[in-house]
């Protein structure tokens, strides 16, 4: 199914499931998927009588954005910043991962041997567990990394607890209430996209920032953990990262090896601004494009040539009156 000109339409729903609002004219709708952290989503409503006394209720945190894209639904999160103005109220939105962002560990919890996907639903279990505002979690595939992990109750945000895990073999994402664990070289394949499907051409940028040939990752005490060396290619080029929640060295080993996968070689992207916009006719479905899945990507219209299966990073769909939508893409080498 190509991409298309999709349209949007919006609920503002109650914590308790009831409907609040549904906006009548949507002047501006934008939402986003994102890999290993929160998403965010915005619409700008003209109001009628009706729909401008429902929105005069919205309040943050109490209230969640939900959003359909040709009547799929593609996007719902805690509102949190309601803007009121006499041209039109504009409501931005975090996905589920916002509410992790604002939860602590309510437990001690201590992993002595698992699997850290394991370790990543425990820590969400945990931290939904006093007030649940409606999730699930879906672990894709294993990791195939265990680790021992220490996390003590009311220290630390759930959220940057889960951002740690992904800087040592585990994939995360958003989609709707849904919460997907995945492994970082998960690479399931939703399509194909070749130099005609971006609407501006491609841009491919190396980043040289990124590289790194050997890894040093730091744990808890005396725990270390190393990875790569001198590369016959780059030479050496060392990185250093504190993991205070990694205890043993077979993890901290594994964390420095995720990493070291993700800097060597100097990471190839398709650069992330307009240039990623999709055509129309590109034929992939939007709903599908769920970051830490691929697409395969080839080009011959750069002087530097990609023809690879790419990462999909992130996702940007946005639709503004007659403008109609752009639906971009960021991607990444797969490694696969």
């Amino acid at each position: 199914m190509p991409v298309g000109c999709g349209s949007h339409s919006a609920q503002i729903i109650d914590r308790d499931g009831a409907v609040v609002a549904v906006p009548d004219v949507l002047l501006e709708v934008e939402w986003t998927r994102v890999l290993d952290d929160t998403s965010t989503a915005r619409i700008l409503v003209q109001p009628g009588d009706d729909c401008c006394a429902a929105l005069a209720r919205v309040r943050s945190w109490r209230h969640k954005l939900a959003l359909w894209r040709d009547n799929q639904p593609v996007w719902e999160g805690p509102i949190l910043t309601p803007i009121w103005r006499n041209s039109g109220v504009e409501i931005t939105a975090v996905d589920i991962m916002g509410w992790l962002d604002r939860r602590v560990p309510h437990s001690d919890l201590t992993f002595a041997d698992d699997e850290l996907a394991e370790i990543a639903a425990v820590l969400i279990r945990d931290g939904f567990a006093p007030d649940d505002p409606g999730h699930s979690v879906t672990i894709i595939a294993s990791t195939r990394i265990r680790g021992r992990r220490e996390y003590q109750a009311d220290v630390g945000q759930i959220g940057d607890h889960l951002r740690d895990l992904a800087a040592t073999g585990l994939d995360y994402t958003a989609v709707g209430s849904r919460i997907l664990l995945l492994p970082e070289d998960h690479c399931a394949r939703v399509g194909s996209l070749t130099d005609g499907d971006f609407a501006d051409g491609l841009r491919i940028a190396e980043d040289g920032a990124g590289l790194a040939t050997r890894w040093i990752v730091q744990g808890s005490e005396d725990v270390t953990g190393t990875a790569g060396g001198i590369d016959p290619y780059y030479g050496l080029l060392e990185r250093v990262v504190e993991e205070t929640s990694i205890l043993d060295s077979a993890s901290a080993t594994a964390a420095a090896r995720s990493r070291l996968r993700a800097s060597r070689p100097a990471p190839v992207f398709i650069d992330t601004d307009d240039t990623t916009t999709l055509s129309p006719d590109a034929s992939v479905d939007v709903p599908t494009l769920v970051p830490g899945w691929c697409v395969d990507v080839s080009t011959t219209e750069t002087c530097r040539n990609i023809a690879q299966s790419m990462k999909i990073l992130g996702l940007k769909v946005k639709e503004t009156g007659a403008a109609g939508e752009t639906v971009s893409v960021q991607l990444a080498p797969s490694g696969m």
